[in-house]
């Protein structure tokens, strides 16, 4: 009896821990279910790019770029041949979004392409067209001629979870319909330079050549277009962002419509809010987006808006951070009329305003600096300022101001510097210095000050908490 016992304990024991092995790998995702139903919609797409007159040395590779750390070596031995047009190629992904032969890609993926060509999985190849591209959203629409072909089915970015999974398809460096798989790490991100894209954050393992593929989620949709990585060696870190697949068909529409997109535009230059410039503005909190400069003639000013007002909401949407301005601006159509709730020296008001059209991108320009050779000091600041003479009000195209001779102890630490034009003591507009010591009295000992500061071509707010003493 005690045998039969011992002998169904163990059996059941031996039963309890096979079934531990099949849990587990229950609970680890299969990708390739969607793999097999998802990657026929993924592309290849090779370009061409003639360079005009390029300069080239005996036993160089062709299309070697001039920051390749060998190219230095070709220069520097190798005598140079007459210039000219050569061709370099590039590899990218993309993905389809329609049977009738529209794909979506980066635009960096074909920018200045002479010739783009679309590989698919069954080996078939197509030369495409490029419909349009916008480089802010780095989103491009091209298209070849075929009919009958797979496509992906859009997902809805806005679902996404922090820490589900995700899976890339791509070519990096060239290999076809690779697959990585990894989590969301996070989700609106705003990167520098970057602020008409909410990207989302992954760890998928992305690289070059996978630059347009798709990003699926669990449930074989797409969520995203690959677009970037954060790296120090060339390869992948751990960090890829991606272009959430609605901002990128909102752009694709546009494209296809009418071959550009258009965005709307304020004419405003704003900044973060700091705790130091929310007391500084009596705000209870650092939401918003601080104004720092007005376009003269823009709709902004236009609509009676001024530095130092702080945009609470745009059009009924609220603006908790300065970057989630840009892209409700941008997204609004341009000639549309829009209420915009403003907080001006202590109290939150609405104005009306038509949202103008934003303009190709432009070349910004240097500033220079005018000096002068004497100064008055403002310890309490630890400055020494000067004010600005006619020519220098025109070269540095201001119409007042007071410029800084010297910056030190609370100025220096808040980064002012020797050259910057002081525009304004918080809404208070300076063009002497008698006018900027009488705003300063009207400052608490102790609270912080805002100031706003030209330097170059950018204005922004400085926060500098004034001596107690």
């Amino acid at each position: 009896m005690l045998k039969k016992l011992f002998a169904v304990a163990l059996i059941g024991l031996v039963t309890q821990y096979a079934i531990i092995p099949n849990a587990i790998a229950r609970e680890l995702p299969d990708f390739t279910e969607l793999v097999e139903k998802q990657g026929a919609a993924v592309v290849n797409i090779s370009t061409t790019q003639v360079v005009h007159n390029a300069q080239v040395f005996p036993g160089m590779p062709p299309g070697m770029d001039e920051n390749d750390p060998f190219f230095e070596f070709f220069r520097r031995f190798a005598p140079p041949q007459s210039p000219r047009d050569q061709e370099t190629q590039s590899l990218g992904s993309g993905f389809i979004i329609s049977a009738d032969g529209y794909i979506l890609t980066n635009a960096h993926v074909v920018d200045s392409a002479e010739r783009v060509t679309v590989r698919l999985t069954d080996k078939r190849e197509f030369k495409a067209r490029v419909i349009g591209a916008d480089k802010r959203a780095d989103v491009a629409l091209i298209k070849i001629e075929a009919t009958g072909l797979p496509k992906i089915t859009q997902g809805d970015p806005n679902l996404l979870k922090v820490g589900e999974w995700v899976v890339a398809i791509g070519s990096p460096f060239g290999f076809d319909n690779s697959v990585t798989a990894g989590i969301v790490s996070a989700k609106g991100r705003f990167l520098p330079q970057e602020n008409y894209v909410p990207f989302i954050q992954t760890d998928a393992a992305i690289n070059p050549g996978n630059s347009g593929g798709p990003l699926f989620n669990m449930k074989g949709e797409v969520v995203g277009i690959n677009s970037q990585i954060y790296t120090r060696s060339g390869g992948f870190m751990g960090l890829s962002f991606s272009i959430p697949i609605d901002v990128a068909m909102e752009v694709a529409n546009q494209l296809r419509a009418s071959g550009k997109v258009t965005r709307g535009r304020i004419g405003v230059t704003i900044q973060e809010i700091t705790r130091d410039l929310a007391e500084s503005f009596g705000l209870g909190n650092t939401n918003g987006a601080l104004i720092s400069n007005v376009e003269k003639g823009g709709p902004a000013d236009k609509a009676g808006i001024q530095a130092s007002d702080v945009i609470l909401k745009f059009d009924g949407k609220a603006v908790n951070s300065s970057v989630d301005l840009p892209r409700i601006v941008a997204a609004t159509r341009p000639g549309s009329k829009v209420t915009v709730q403003l907080w001006r020296k202590g109290k939150v008001r609405d104005v009306s305003m038509i949202v103008g059209e934003m303009p190709g991108d432009t070349a910004q320009r240097t500033g220079k600096r005018g000096g002068a050779d004497s100064g008055a000091s403002v310890e309490r600041l630890g400055l020494t300022l000067s004010e600005l003479t006619a020519e220098q009000k025109k070269e540095l195209q201001v119409e007042g101001g007071l410029l800084v001779e010297d910056a030190r102890a609370a100025a220096a630490r808040a980064g002012l510097q020797r050259g910057d034009v002081i525009l304004s003591v918080g809404n208070v507009e300076v063009n002497s210095l008698g006018q900027f010591n009488e705003a300063l009295k009207q400052i608490p000992k102790g609270r912080n000050i805002a100031l706003l500061v030209k330097r170059g071509d950018g204005t922004s707010y400085v926060a500098i908490k004034l001596d107690e003493k």
